[in-house]
Parts: C-alpha cells; structure tokens; sequence
C-alpha cells in the first residue's frame, strides 16, 4: 500500500459479525469472509470459520482476534461523527428523526430491497436516501452521521415540503390525537382541507397514513382517551417487559450499596460498603455490565457502567482471572432507569444519542417497570448474605453479628468474587420468569432455534477507548493561549496548539467550542476529541508536578485553601493534598472513615476497572480462542488453527 492509499485507509469502529461480512485477522491481516458460526458447548459464539479471500482456506478465528478491513475513505465517501456538543437544536433534530426512520430497518439485521421499500413507502422517504442515511450511520452506529451536511432543505427527510408537513402535524396534534377519536380518513380529509384553504397541495392519504402509523401506540392511545387500555397494554406483567423481544432491546441500570464491609488493601481492616451499578437484558436476564465502586452513584458511574455493557468481556475476565464465559456485548436499543439526577444529566443522554440508544424512564409510582433489576439485585444479595461482613438487609436480620468483625473481603478480592457469581452461577441458574438459563435465553436470542429467529452477532466493538470515553461527563470549552480550563484546572499540550482561538465555522466572531471528557478519579488528564483527527487525544495539566488526584480530593484541598485564606494555585493545592493524605494517613489504623478515603484513593490511581482495562488492551486473546474439539480432528486443509 503507498504512502497516499495508508493516509486514505480508515477502519470501522466496529466489526460485522454476521454470514457473508468481511473480516480482517489482527495478527495475519488476512481478509476472510464469514462462513459460519462456532459455537461451544453451551451454545455461545466463540468463533467463526472464515474463507481466506486469495487462497480460499477455510479457517477458525476467534471473535478477539478480529477487526474490519480497511476502508478508502475517499471511495467510500465516509462521514465521520461530530462532538455532540457541537451540534444545532435543527440539525439535531433532523439526525434524530433520520435515525428514528431507519431504526426499524436497523433492527431487523437482515432486510431484503423489498423490506427497503415498503418501510420507505410507510414513511414517506426515498429508497435511495434510505440506503445513503444507513450507509452513513452503520459504520459507527453514531447519530452525528445524520445531521445535514449542508445548510437548506435536507433532501431525503420527507417528500413533502415544509408548508404540508406542518399541517399534517398539525392536524396530527390537534385533531387525530383527540379524545374524539377522528378516523384516519377523517384526519386525512382534515388534512386536504386545510392544505386547499391555505393555497397549499394536499400530501395524498398513503402519506397520512404513514405519518400517523410512526405515532407510538402507547401514545396513540393515552391520547385518544384510552389511557386504560395502554396501560393494561404496555404496563409490564410477570417476566415480561413491552418491546423487550430480542437481546439489547431493552436494558434496565441501577445502583445499590452491597450488603458487605469491605477491608482495606494495606491494613486489612473495614472501610465500608462499596456501591454497584448494574446493567441487565431484560429479553434474557443476562447481566451485560456493571460499576464497582467507593464513591456514590454519579453520571460518571453510570456511563462506565454502559460503556462495560456495550464492549466484550475478555478484558474483564482476563484483568479478574475468572476463568468462565461471558459472551454478552453491543449496543443497546433502549436503556430503561428510574428518574434518578445521574440518569437525568443532559451529557448521558446525549452520549446514549450518539450511540442510537433510546433513553427511558420509569414511569412515576409505578415500581412495576423496575423490577426485573430489582430482583437480580436481589438475586445477588442473598449470595452476599452469605459472604464474612455482611451488613445484611436490615438491622433486624443483622441481629448481634458484627460485620465489621467478620469483614475480610478487599474490594478486588470481592469484584473477582462477584464476576464468578454471575458467570457460573447466575447465567447459569434457571431463572422463574423466563424459564430457563440466562445464558441460553441470550444465545437463542443471537443465533434462534427451531421457533426463534435470531438477530445474529452484534457488531463487535473494536475502538474500545473511544466507547468508555464517549460516556465519560463531558465538558465543552474554547482553547486560549494557556490551554483550557475546567472547575479552575489548566490543561495544555501541543496537540492544543492548533486550536488556539479557533473561530468557529458558522460564525467567525465566534471561538469554536470543542469536546473534552473527563474521568473525576483522576483529572491530571482530560480527553480532547479532535474534529479533523476524529479521535480522543489524552491532554495533560499545564503544570505537570501535579500528582494524580481525583475530583474530590481536589474539590476538598480547594476547601481548605479558602478557610484558610490562602491562594489556590497548582503549588498551594499540591502541598494541601499531601497534608490532607499525610493526616488520613496517620488516621488510618485508627478510623474507618481515614481507610475508606485512602482505599478510593489507592483504588482511582490503580486504576483497574474493566473499562480501563478495555482500553489498555482492547485485544485479548480470549480464553476460548482455540477451537472446539469437533474441530481438532479435521486435516489442516479443512481448518486452521488461528
């Protein structure tokens, strides 16, 4: 490949997994295509058997050892994602109402022209710009991909101009949603009344229809007076919740204190009760991610959470030493939390949009719709029930046992010892309202059976890094000759440089505002995402003596300055840091409060989550990655051993 083809070649974020996809092996860079399936002995997707592209070899590759082929990114005519922050209230909505026409099409994995056509025909859009949206949103599955690319009207959004458009949904709104109750007919004769009255061509009644049918049932009906029918329709009953049909289709997240002191790592003695937040398919009851952590739920700890969920779990596995399978990742659909301000900040839901992913509530009063969460949290409760220093779930259970006495898990030890339950035991536990294995529920949900038609493999991440950082708090700031700054913090490097004053494009008396993220266990680095490079690049503090700390610690030595008059440069905040830890450090042996805020401390410089370890080594040879033994016994000319 020349100097200029390498500059061009660009790899998806993601790798397509299904029959038929091309596939490049990491360690030969061979391309192949997607022959089959290789399943173990519990019906998981280890691998898949692939036909070298030249030579036409049949070989076994394992799912780590995969990526996409390159790309010309001229050819290809490739549009890349835009920061979020960056993007118009009207662009926005656009992208998102491009994104909601061709989810449908997206969901079904496989479609045919024929499927093509007949959902472009439901929602009044060209086939053609149906094709280019998903072929601009599929390689990174990222709604930025679907803001107009240039100011006018956004040809492909509808068919119709903007004058008949805003009297269907007018009349939409204030005649078919109606107590009333207007048939469809009705509503399209309103429609051409109205239309004719203001000089304007009626749209015909197939469009009304097809407008009419994208409205959600759910809203259909609390609108035109059937607010008991949709909640007899959609309020969720015994093992089952509305629209969670497949793997992904609708994921359920929340916290909770683990019933269990933990021990320091040094002096082994009580520090508390970590929390945990976790991520569970409703379809299969699998739990696809989780957050284990000191510190109390925040916006950071969900999308940690989130981004696990979403990426592989060799990393996981490997970083624990468990030795079990856990072959759950993707993209989810819906996300479904409770009304909770680290679910409601507007940079979570924003990095859920980036990805597709629909955010929803729990409906108020109504603890019915969290309760499949629930009852895994509960499910895991009763084991730690069971563990030294558990606190129990009340006072009255507790009795005379002294779990700070009994305590002697750290928190790795119990992080390990928590990924084994779920592994080996709970996905493996029949669970009461599905009726069998998590884990086989999500199998048969990826690859279907006699009476379930799979979805296929999700595509699988590749671009670790940049998932875990998309969910991180974001923070949108213009870059000035000494950097930026954020909550009072300097950060600068060369790759700063070039945006120094920057104007923004749409208007030049403008500074450009950019996207930074930022992880609160440690804010000695920021991550910039650089609009030409479209990539994160890690961006250190101006003042490099500063030691690792993370937002609270800085938060409290700022403190400390003020009631003490002092000025709160990176010198003055720097001594005050190592005289508040030299104190909890000498308080230590003595308090448990000392212990627990020198166990986060030791546990955010670590640094050790299976997010971090995602991204430090987003490839690990999967303890699977050999093939199964129906495989050992085919000749060489027929398999390969990756």
């Amino acid at each position: 490949m020349n100097n200029t083809a390498e500059a061009n070649a660009w790899k998806p974020p993601y790798v397509d997994l299904r029959k038929g996809a091309m596939v490049q092996h990491i360690d030969n860079g061979l391309i192949y295509k997607i022959d089959e399936e290789v399943f173990d002995d519990g019906n998981s997707v280890i691998g898949i058997i692939g036909i070298e592209e030249e030579s036409g070899r049949r070989k076994y590759l394992a799912l780590s050892q995969l990526e996409s082929p390159p790309i010309d990114k001229e050819t290809a005519g490739i549009i890349f994602p835009v920061p979020l922050d960056g993007i118009s209230d009207s662009d926005w909505k656009t992208a998102r109402q491009r994104l909601d026409m061709i989810k449908p099409l997206l969901d079904m994995n496989r479609y045919s022209r024929k499927d093509v056509e007949k959902h472009a025909h439901e929602v009044g859009c060209d086939v053609t710009t149906l094709y280019r949206w998903i072929k601009r949103y599929a390689p990174f599955r990222d709604i930025s991909t679907l803001i107009p690319q240039q100011r006018g009207w956004n040809k492909g959004r509808t068919r119709l101009k903007t004058s008949p458009e805003a009297v269907i949904n007018e009349v939409i709104q204030e005649f078919y949603l109606t107590k009333e109750r207007p048939s469809e007919q009705d509503t399209a004769e309103e429609i051409q009344r109205r239309c004719l009255s203001r000089n304007i061509k009626p749209p015909n009644k197939s469009t009304v229809r097809a407008r009419i049918q994208r409205i959600p049932e759910e809203e259909r009906l609390k609108r035109r007076g059937q607010r008991k029918r949709a909640r007899q329709k959609f309020r969720p009953v015994p093992g089952h919740f509305p629209g969670a049909d497949f793997p992904l289709a609708v994921v359920q997240i929340d916290h909770t204190k683990v019933d269990l002191i933990l021990v320091d790592d040094e002096y082994r003695k009580p520090v508390g009760r970590p929390w945990i937040t976790l991520a569970m398919d409703v379809y299969s009851r699998m739990v696809l991610g989780y957050y284990l952590a000191f510190d109390d739920p925040s916006e950071a700890s969900v999308g940690l959470c989130v981004s696990h969920a979403c990426l592989p779990k060799e990393g996981t596995l490997s970083l624990l030493k468990v030795d079990a399978e856990w072959p759950a990742w993707g993209i989810p659909k819906t996300i479904h939390v409770d009304n909770g301000s680290d679910f409601r900040s507007e940079g979570f839901r924003r990095s859920c949009a980036k990805h597709g992913i629909h955010v929803e509530y729990r409906p108020v009063k109504q603890p019915e719709y969290g309760g499949h969460i629930e009852r895994l949290l509960g499910t895991l409760s009763k084991k730690i029930h069971a563990l030294p220093g558990t606190t129990f779930s009340s006072i009255e259970e507790r009795g005379d046992y002294k779990s700070d006495k009994h305590a002697n898990f750290t928190k790795s030890e119990f992080e390990k010892w928590l990924v084994t339950l779920i592994c080996g035991y709970y996905h493996h536990s029949t669970h009461s309202q599905i009726d069998t294995l998590p884990i086989d529920k999500w199998n048969t949900g990826i690859s279907g059976n006699d009476t379930t038609i799979g979805i296929d493999l999700p595509p699988r991440p590749t671009d670790h890094a940049s998932i875990v950082y998309d969910f991180l708090p974001s923070f949108e700031r213009t870059v000035q000759r000494t950097g930026v700054c954020i909550d009072g913090m300097t950060y600068y490097s060369e790759e700063l440089r070039h945006w120094i004053n920057a104007p923004d494009s749409e208007d030049p008396k403008r500074k450009l505002r950019l996207t930074f993220r930022r992880d609160p266990r440690d804010i000695t680095a920021i991550q910039f995402y650089d609009p030409e490079l479209k990539a994160y690049i890690a961006i250190p503090t101006a003042d490099m003596s500063l030691p690792p700390m993370s937002i609270w610690e800085y938060k409290e030595a700022k403190k400390r300055l003020r009631q003490s008059g002092q000025p709160e440069n990176p010198f003055q905040i720097a001594q005050t840091l190592t005289e508040l830890r030299e104190q909890t450090k000498q308080a230590e042996e003595k308090t448990k409060s000392a212990r627990r805020k020198s166990q986060k401390r030791r546990e955010h410089e670590k640094n050790q989550t299976p997010q971090m370890e995602a991204i430090a080594s987003p490839v690990k040879e999967s303890a699977v990655s050999e093939p199964p033994d129906e495989f050992s016994d085919k000749p060489i000319e027929a398999y390969e051993i990756s």
